[in-house]
């Protein structure tokens, strides 16, 4: 998130306060987040399209997933979370595969 925001311009603080780090911790802790319960089930190895399927409301995540992944990649912004997330979205990659993708990817510094 720190890496997207920084360049398109944001303010490191602004990113590790309320608005950003704490909106991200809430949504990734809190059982009651939308997002957290997409994560959760597929993570549990649901697929996505019978999750969507079954919503009656909106995982904000679902919809910002691939659309950031592909502004990440077109300025190219390393975030492999991101990636993750919205490969696990359209199916083309298992949680399996995410997970040892993320899991194998060498060791580096998050800021420069």
């Amino acid at each position: 998130m720190t890496r997207f925001g920084l360049a398109v311009g944001a303010r490191r603080e602004t990113l590790a306060g309320l608005s950003g780090l704490g909106d991200l911790v809430l949504t990734c802790s809190s059982t009651s987040s939308r997002n957290f319960s997409l994560g959760k089930a597929l993570g549990e190895g649901r697929r996505a399209t019978d999750l969507m399927a079954d919503r009656r409301t909106v995982a904000e995540g679902a919809h910002t997933a691939p659309v950031l992944a592909k502004i990440a990649a077109e300025r190219e912004i390393d975030m492999p979370i991101v990636g993750a997330v919205a490969a696990l979205l359209d199916g083309s990659l298992d949680v399996d595969h995410v997970l040892e993708a993320i899991l194998s990817r060498p060791p580096r510094p998050e800021s420069h």
